[in-house]
């Protein structure tokens, strides 16, 4: 990659900037410079451009309308996705692989369109004789195997939106989003592989399912067999091997219209309820299909692959309907970057699945790259690399550091890079370099994707200079964009377009600097990004007090070298509960034990990394609790205005513990 400025070992400073290697911008599928400006003048030209190279059941007859905050696309447009993502490439590409996969215990399949378009098909068909129809809801509940994909298009198949679960999730999570969107069906598997144990799903939807009177069928892939034996009610739970047995592999896909619901799909909420993102069929799948073509490059001979699982935004993006509507190959893996094939603990599987399958084209999160980090510099030297061309950067800001070590180590200084933001509520990627175009800047998004107008303004709405730190905003709709909160059209109103009117606010800070780069800088209100994952303060909080040790909880997000950001909780306990100040085995036993309530409740990746037992918590007069201060104590900073405290002396109190409480 060729830079402006000395890029070896530690000598990169802020400000260096990388420009794209020039051959790689003559073959790029962006490589006028003129888009940006095309775009900025007739944003809906543009989109329409891109949507048109879409299957279309039947021509839209208007491109946009407006009603902030509620926007159609293409109105009057006929299409369905699994079309436009299968059947339109069977004729000139039926025998491309369309999934590679490998799974944890080094097990592989390959479906090509023609093999992955019949089984879509034939799994509609089982869909359908469970009365799955256009407006059902179906919960998808499955591990990172390609019936996870075929379960999704299947749905859209029919008209079906789907609700996609995190296999991580808890009982409580998954029984709360199934009775949300109110499923009539849902999918899931016996289990599955992750470093090198069986993680059962089948046994987390049983404990689910009694809780879930909407839900009259389970429909259960085999995946880890007799490793895993399950429970199937007699009348509500089929297994898939024996459903998909001698359906037609011909399914009519149902015409959607542009506007209609494809899937709902929750992220966490600031006042503790997941918020059900519903998305709608013609400008997300446009939104998807454009970033992706621009965005990662993707040509016919590339093996792409997207780390995220399918239970997140960026797996329904960037694994299934933006590649497969580009026709791309995509790549699949089941299971843990620390784990062998061998089933042993590792520290370089994802670079030896690069290798041996050829991949070139890695999209993955700073989480991981961090991780790898700190594994060490040996691991990814051990392997050939050289068929990477494009990496990727998802889920939150990425350091300088992290993206060095990436350019440096991963894509061994050749590669450009890809610095992507987005929300689950955007649907597809907003901000972000042209690998053919763009100089890059470690650390910085840099500028909107084409057609995407942005801002950052300051708490009163207003546009704020370059190199002022502000809010970020959206200035304008986007046929990604979300329609509405499933169920709840007033809060979708309220969380997204109520502090700025007539501005979108994503619930970040950034900074825009004189050369219009944009330079993401978190969240600013009590949603934490853990892992790449956004979760809700208020969420942990409410499940914390649920305990019957625990009078009230505040939890805030405190920067991680791995993680971006890890929970931190901080606890009043109940006085007949609450352990002896003296007694400090006790008190971290307590502690041990919230932190694995919550990890019960609400998934692993919620699990507090420190539980701070204290006799009270910061507040003001009015009885607000301070998390400001909070964070200010667990990140070791000096504390900010006190002045509107009601007691002081609760602050000293906590610093003076903290740290001593966890385990």
């Amino acid at each position: 990659m060729s830079t402006d400025a000395n890029t070896s070992g530690s000598d990169w400073q802020p400000g260096h900037s990388f420009t794209p290697p020039k051959e790689f911008a003559a073959q790029a599928n962006a490589s006028d410079p003129e888009i940006y400006g095309r775009a900025a003048e007739d944003p809906e030209v543009f989109w329409a451009g891109y949507a048109s190279r879409l299957d279309w059941m039947e021509p839209w007859n208007q491109i946009l309308e407006w009603n902030p905050p509620h926007a159609k696309w293409f109105v009057g447009g006929k299409l369905n996705v699994s079309t436009n993502c299968l059947d339109r490439h069977l004729a000139t590409n039926g025998d491309r692989r369309a999934i590679v996969w490998e799974g944890e215990p080094g097990d592989q399949r390959t479906l090509t369109y023609r093999e992955l378009s019949a089984l879509v098909n034939q799994f509609a068909n089982v869909l359908k004789q469970q009365g799955v129809g256009k407006g059902d809801r179906v919960s998808i509940y499955m591990p990172m195997v390609p019936e996870a994909a075929i379960a999704m298009l299947a749905c859209t198949r029919l008209g079906a939106l789907h609700s996609v679960v995190f296999g991580g999730f808890s009982v409580e999570s998954l029984a709360e989003r199934t009775n949300d969107c109110g499923a009539k069906v849902i999918i899931t598997a016996d289990g599955y592989w992750r470093r090198g144990n069986i993680v059962p799903l089948k046994s987390v939807v049983d404990e689910a399912l009694p809780s879930c009177p909407s839900v009259k069928r389970a429909i259960v892939l085999r995946r880890a067999g007799d490793k895993c034996p399950v429970k199937m009610e007699p009348g509500r739970d089929l297994w898939w091997h024996d459903l998909i047995v001698g359906q037609s592999t011909d399914c009519a896909a149902e015409p959607m219209d542009a506007e209609d619901p494809l899937f709902i799909l929750y992220t966490s909420g600031s006042t503790g309820k997941p918020k059900g993102i519903l998305h709608t069929t013609g400008g997300y799948l446009t939104g998807a299909y454009t970033t992706t073509q621009l965005v990662f490059d993707i040509k016919p001979t590339d093996l792409y692959w997207c780390t995220a699982d399918i239970g997140w935004i960026t797996g329904h993006s960037y694994v299934v309907y933006g590649p497969l509507a580009n026709c791309a190959t995509v790549f699949m893996y089941e299971g843990s970057p620390d784990w062998s094939t061998q089933g042993e603990p590792c520290r370089d599987r994802f670079w030896d699945m690069i290798e041996r399958h050829k991949i070139t084209i890695l999209y993955t999160a700073p989480t991981l790259i961090r991780a790898c980090m700190k594994w060490g510099d040996e691991h990814p030297a051990k392997h050939d690399l050289s068929s990477l061309r494009l990496l990727g950067s998802v889920g939150e800001p990425i350091n300088p550091e992290a993206w060095l070590w990436y350019h440096r180590h991963i894509g061994r200084e050749r590669c450009p890079i890809v610095d992507t933001w987005w929300q689950t509520e955007t649907g597809s990627i907003m901000i972000t370099s042209l690998p053919g175009l763009t100089t890059t800047h470690p650390g910085s998004a840099t500028r909107p994707f084409p057609g995407i107008s942005v801002d950052v303004v300051d708490d009163m709405g207003r546009s704020l200079p370059p190199d002022h730190k502000g809010i970020l905003v959206i200035t304008k709709p986007w046929p990604s964009m979300l329609r509405t909160i499933w169920g709840d059209d007033h809060r979708y109103q309220q969380v997204y377009w109520s502090r700025f009117p007539g501005l979108y606010f994503p619930g970040d800070g950034a900074l825009r600097d004189m050369e219009g780069n944009y330079w993401l800088l978190g969240r600013v209100d009590d949603i934490m990004l853990v892992a790449g994952h956004n979760l809700s303060t208020m969420e942990l909080e409410s499940v914390l007090v649920e305990h019957p040790a625990v009078a009230e909880a505040a939890v805030i997000g405190r920067s991680h070298e791995v993680k971006g950001q890890a929970p931190v909780a901080f606890v009043i306990v109940r006085e007949e509960y609450a352990p002896p100040s003296s007694d400090g085995e006790a008190r971290k036993r307590l502690a041990a034990e919230l932190k694995e309530f919550v990890s019960q409740r609400l998934g692993a990746v919620c699990r507090p990394d420190e539980v701070i037992i204290s006799g009270d918590l910061p507040k003001t007069r009015s009885g607000k609790i301070m998390r400001r201060l909070l964070r200010d104590i667990a990140e070791g900073r000096v504390l900010g205005d006190t002045s509107t405290l009601a007691d002081p002396n609760i602050v000293a109190g906590i610093k003076s513990k903290y740290g001593s409480d966890d385990d």
